[in-house]
């Protein structure tokens, strides 16, 4: 919002991290972010606080951005953050203004929040709700903010002041040419649930696939290369492997199941269950594929692996796969190293019981088996012949499927990988 000229007070109850953002310091890894981040503090646009007193006096447009993490053994969601937010904010609104949710919620949460925003606010139904669910993918999460696919808004039924704030706000990229939707509130908290379910879905569809690939010889990456040529079908996000992680399609999709069950209509979403279920075979089998690898058990061997993070891009380690791997294997007697360019610090948070190198190199290093778990780049572009000069035995396991098969076997390595001959 500074980027696109706008005054800015974001506000955060974690002081070391309002100090952090501050001094132009990331709390995380987010690639073009950085540097956004200072130009936007130099320019004054862009400050930080911890005080809601201040943030409720300065802002015309109060923009909601908290977590909504899968509450403790259950499926659903936990809204304390979001509740927490609008409780301290609302009763501080002392002039109409507008408040904005961009959580991701289970549909009906908006009309809650509503009701109690005008509740505790000073000025009543003068402190508007709007719901404006965001689309971005950690990795490019600016360029997603900056040049979004859709803008969708979730307002009551002739709230023409939130939907016409909200048109200036986002004014220049709907100049750009970004469909702008407006909604009912359900709507627009279902268009962000039903995108996320979907997604998982089709990745969870090819990994079914490579399941059967597996029990007949036929290699998935070709038949996802078929199947992308149907433009009913498309490429995007057909790419079988280790399946998804982080924290939010696994958990999104829970939580859709289980709003879903309290509006009982959960034999809708039935089919979700297989689609969790089939994402976390994933883990299971490719550790079985390389323990297959070392001639049926763990003990005693030596792995490497590269990938920390649930995907490339980014530092996230929540729900990752890789990390999944490399504990489930190291449970099982083999000793341990792992490697990514970002997500190190975060990893060794979540298991200090694993090893960690600092480069590739490190983590193949006497190895009996190497796993690529994450694709980062430059785990894509690697010399077989480097990384065999360190190994003790030269056996690959591509999770990913981001190597190219010829060329690892032509330098001597045993290729292994999920869904392929």
């Amino acid at each position: 919002m500074a980027e696109l000229g706008y005054e800015v007070l974001g506000l955060d109850v974690d002081r070391t991290k309002i100090d952090r953002l501050s001094a132009g310091d990331l709390p995380f890894y987010e690639p073009e972010l950085e540097p956004l981040l200072r130009r936007n503090l130099a320019t004054g646009r862009l400050r930080f606080t911890t005080s809601f007193d201040e943030v409720a006096g300065f802002g015309d447009v109060h923009f909601l951005c908290v977590g909504t993490p899968q509450r403790a053994g259950e499926y659903a969601a936990d809204l304390g953050y979001l509740d927490a937010a609008v409780d301290a904010l609302a009763p501080r609104l002392r002039r109409p203004c507008l408040v904005v949710g961009k959580s991701t919620v289970p549909v009906g949460t908006a009309r809650r929040l509503a009701g109690r925003l005008a509740e505790l606010s000073p000025v009543g139904e003068d402190a508007e709700l709007a719901w404006n669910p965001e689309f971005l993918r950690e990795g490019f999460a600016v360029q997603d903010t900056l040049h979004p696919d859709r803008i969708v808004v979730g307002a009551p039924l002739g709230a023409d002041r939130a939907t016409k704030a909200l048109r200036e706000v986002y004014a220049p990229m709907t100049a750009a040419g970004t469909p702008f939707l407006v909604t009912d509130y359900a709507t627009a908290e279902l268009v962000k649930v039903s995108a996320n379910a979907f997604l998982a879905t089709k990745i969870s569809f090819i990994n079914a696939m490579a399941e059967v690939c597996e029990a007949t010889g036929a290699d998935v990456t070709k038949l996802s290369e078929a199947l992308a040529h149907d433009d009913r079908i498309g490429g995007k996000f057909l790419g079988a492997g280790l399946g998804f992680g982080g924290g939010c399609l696994p958990k999104d999709i829970r939580a859709f199941m289980a709003r879903a069950g309290e509006l009982g209509v959960d034999q809708a979403l039935s089919f979700l269950h297989e689609v969790d279920a089939i994402n976390t075979r994933r883990r299971v089998r490719m550790v079985d594929l390389a323990r297959e690898q070392l001639g049926g058990s763990f003990r005693g061997r030596t792995v490497g692996v590269l990938g920390a993070a649930f995907k490339p891009n980014s530092d996230d380690v929540r729900d990752s796969p890789a990390l999944d791997v490399a504990a489930a294997i190291r449970t099982q007697g083999a000793h341990v190293t792992v490697y990514d360019p970002r997500a190190l610090d975060n990893a060794r948070r979540v298991h200090p019981d694993l090893a960690y190198g600092g480069s590739a190199l490190d983590a193949a290093r006497d190895a009996h088996a190497v796993l690529l778990l994450t694709e980062w780049p430059e785990f894509r572009d690697m010399d077989p012949d480097t990384l065999g000069s360190v190994v003790t035995e030269r056996n690959i396991v591509d999770g990913r499927n981001a190597l190219d098969p010829d060329r690892w076997r032509t330098a001597g390595w045993t290729y292994r990988a999920l869904g392929r001959p």
